[in-house]
């Protein structure tokens, strides 16, 4: 039985014909001694009453026998009920009305303290005892507890065929969410990684659906980016290796003369290819949990003015100003003092690129709770809203028609991303078109 839909319907209609057949005899039986009790009280009180009448009538209890039993045990139309349940003693105990030779003699005080007393003028003449404990019924009475019964039956029946019912439309519909996800899962074993199952239903169904969704889409979006992952490489890795064998090509087929300038062009593209093979090493370091790091407690201000002094010049020369702002207090962290300029001086790099003369790049820290945090904010170009959710991504450029002549290989900030992350902080940017952008680290103080 491999089907979880009839294991589910299964279940549902063992469970339901379990629970309404206990429910079925439950009710016949407390029907059944309802009804013989409702009888038994009725006959009882009928018989009280033709005792105390005839004792009324007669002044004693002569002739009671006979009066009671009537006719071969079966009263005729107006005559007293038949006592077939009952033992009529006198207040000595003594049997003056029995159903039965079993019933003849004379009561304990027992038993005639569990009979119901018959009072004629105020005085107690005689005791009604139960001779059985159900009731003699009549032909309408056995044939409506017969009928109620009957109905009784039929309702758990059809209680159970809706049981029926309704488990299957529930299987189905349980199931139904788990079947869609088999298919888009056989799907994407077939390389088809974007699916979208439909979320049926809000509970634990839906939950699993929405996050099997999520799964799909960011495995497909990961496959798409490490496809073009793969292209940006080949061709970040075509381009110098092209310019390197174009010219000793030509410098083998004495096509060019070998010059300084020329050397210094190959040398170029050399060393382009050395730091895209370098950033692409980092990264796979910082992937594997393996980046190296010697690490050492440093003051934020002494990192902010390291970065300030080695890029100084280069802001100077396009005419920006370039300020640190770090409060004395700032609480120490505890960085890879290389690895985090690194970070630092990729984020200034790119305010650089992107800030015109006149512009201004502030390089600032200041104690956030138990974290420190480094800004690099500029008053340059800014990004696009549908950029900036992307530019920690891997090869990721705002414009892809940019050139690589500034030897750009679209790795520094996902590395810069990776180094934050190793040193247990995050990295982040807001930027408005027009106005600057301003990316943030986030550290642990030394010593949290």
């Amino acid at each position: 039985m491999r089907s979880l839909t009839v294991k589910l319907i299964l279940a549902f209609v063992l469970i339901s014909v379990i629970g309404i057949g206990l429910a079925a005899v439950f009710a016949k039986a407390v029907t059944g001694r309802a009804f013989d009790s409702f009888v038994m009280d009725r006959a009882r009180t009928e018989f009280l009453a033709a005792a105390a009448s005839y004792y009324q009538a007669h002044g004693s209890w002569d002739g009671a026998g006979d009066y009671f039993r009537g006719q071969n045990g079966h009263p005729e139309p107006g005559q007293p009920p038949q006592p077939a349940a009952f033992v009529l003693v006198d207040q000595s105990g003594a049997v003056i009305v029995a159903p039965g030779p079993d019933h003849n003699g004379r009561n304990t005080a027992k038993d005639l303290a569990h009979g119901k007393a018959i009072v004629v003028d105020g005085r107690n003449v005689g005791i009604v005892l139960d001779a059985a404990r159900t009731p003699v019924l009549t032909d309408r009475e056995a044939q409506y507890l017969a009928s109620t019964n009957r109905a009784l039956w039929l309702a758990a029946l059809a209680a159970m065929v809706i049981a029926v019912l309704l488990g299957a439309i529930l299987a189905r519909t349980l199931t139904q969410p788990v079947r869609d996800l088999t298919r888009a899962i056989r799907a994407m074993s077939r390389g088809e990684l974007r699916q979208e199952v439909p979320v049926r239903s809000v509970d634990e169904l839906g939950t699993l659906t929405q996050a099997f969704n999520q799964m799909s889409a960011d495995l497909a979006r990961s496959n798409e980016l490490r496809r073009q992952q793969i292209a940006d490489i080949a061709h970040d890795l075509r381009t110098p290796l092209t310019v390197i064998t174009g010219y000793i090509e030509a410098l083998r087929d004495d096509v060019l003369k070998p010059t300084p300038a020329r050397f210094e062009a190959m040398n170029t593209e050399a060393q382009h290819l050395k730091r895209l093979v370098e950033d692409l090493r980092t990264l796979s370091l910082a992937d594997a949990g393996e980046l190296p790091m010697q690490r050492e407690r440093l003051a934020p201000r002494a990192l902010l003015d390291r970065l300030a002094a080695a890029y100084a010049p280069q802001a100077i020369e396009r005419q920006i100003i370039l300020a640190v702002d770090a409060a004395a207090e700032t609480p120490d962290i505890d960085v890879d003092p290389e690895r985090m300029v690194q970070v630092l001086g990729n984020l200034v790099t790119n305010a650089l690129r992107h800030t015109p003369a006149g512009g201004r790049i502030d390089l600032s820290a200041r104690a956030q709770g138990a974290h420190v945090i480094l800004a690099v904010a500029d008053t340059g170009e800014g990004m696009p809203a549908d950029v900036l959710p992307h530019v920690f991504d891997r090869f990721y450029r705002g414009d892809p028609a940019r050139s690589q002549q500034d030897g750009e290989s679209g790795l520094g900030l996902a590395i810069a991303r990776s180094i934050v992350e190793a040193h247990g902080g995050t990295i982040a940017a807001a930027s408005t078109p027009g106005h600057g952008t301003t990316f943030t680290i986030t550290l642990p103080s030394a010593g949290v």
